[in-house]
């Protein structure tokens, strides 16, 4: 396949790599509000993926992940194109905020954006159509919200086949199947044939090494998969998880305000009736005891150890008995990697 140029409003020429801080919008001052993007157009034709991090501004995994990803590969190698948005949400970043600032507007909820509407959606706008309607195939970096850390995982459409491709192939244990929000990232690009995945890893505010490194192995079995990288093999887990109903999944929740404790050990797996936490009293005279309703996988976790009625403690998920079997065979071998506080 011959390679072409990139196009975006400029357009980068095979062999190119090209660093640049594209505006999307303006300061109160009128200065440029730019985001950094790299885009990697190889020598050899072959697909376009687009991946991009912080979204959410203070969620720093995808952006230390898209750091490595534009400085990794030189054109020589990739059959196709690298478009690695460091950060999407530039006053969000700034401000070390989830939100877009003044109006906490969530620019993930935003997409496709559109000329003469509000702040979000002028820049979903100008990303989506210079840097995500080109490409092929997406890759979108989160993490969990602040005071909550989430274990490494996907999210994706898997009753679509193309995005259960890119999502198999990124290589995680865990994936969650189902739609996003009809105006996510997610979501709007691969109803455009533009099969996207979002890839949920850690905590806010903070690099996760370990986690990083795993995320850049499934990038790069993802180009692998897709012959971008046609030298490199694709990377498999040992054992794949995906939850694609409502029974396999929970939110467990607070029923009494006080001081929460967890309590499930060094890996978060739990049976069902175990323990996962307590909440107490700040006089310590009244304790809740909160148990696992099935055996699975603490998936998100709170970090703030104060919660009142209401407030999420954990997502569980469940496994089945292959799966249950082969967690177990990990954790005796001491090869079970999956820490969502570390």
């Amino acid at each position: 396949m011959e390679s072409k140029p990139f196009r975006y409003d400029s357009e980068v020429p095979p062999g190119e790599v090209r660093h640049l801080r594209y505006e999307i919008s303006e300061t109160y001052l009128g200065d440029p509000v730019e985001i950094p993007v790299t885009i990697i157009n190889g020598e050899h034709g072959g697909p376009s993926v687009f991946m991009n991090a912080a979204l959410h501004g203070d969620e720093l995994n995808g952006v230390k992940v898209m750091q490595e990803v534009a400085s990794r590969y030189d054109p020589s190698d990739i059959h196709g194109t690298l478009v690695c948005i460091h950060v999407a949400n530039v006053p969000g970043y700034l401000a070390q905020q989830r939100y877009i600032p003044i109006y906490d507007l969530d620019l993930n909820r935003s997409f496709p954006g559109r000329d003469g509407a509000n702040t979000a959606e002028r820049m979903a706008n100008q990303i989506y159509r210079h840097f995500v309607e080109p490409c092929d195939i997406g890759i979108d970096f989160h993490t969990s919200t602040r005071n909550r850390t989430t274990m490494y995982h996907v999210r994706a459409d898997m009753a679509r086949p193309d995005v259960a491709r890119l999502a198999r192939a990124f290589g995680a244990n865990l994936i969650l199947s189902g739609e996003a929000e009809a105006s996510s990232l997610r979501t709007v690009a691969t109803n455009d044939g533009i099969p996207t995945i979002t890839v949920e890893m850690g905590r806010a505010h903070r690099f996760q090494p370990a986690l990083v490194d795993r995320a850049l192995d499934g990038v790069e079995s993802v180009l692998a998969e897709y012959g971008v990288l046609p030298d490199v093999p694709v990377s498999w887990p040992g054992w794949t998880r995906i939850i694609d109903s409502a029974r396999d999944k929970t939110w467990l929740r607070a029923d009494v305000g006080g001081l929460v404790e967890m309590q499930y050990g060094e890996v978060p797996l739990v049976h069902e009736g175990e323990t996962i936490c307590t909440i107490s009293d700040h006089f310590k005279t009244r304790e809740k005891r909160v148990a696992a309703p099935f055996t699975g996988l603490v998936v998100g976790v709170l970090q703030n150890p104060v919660a009142a009625p209401g407030h999420p403690l954990c997502h569980l998920v469940s496994v089945d008995d292959a799966t249950l079997r082969e967690i177990e065979r990990e954790i005796e071998a001491g090869e079970f990697t999956e820490r969502p506080w570390s």
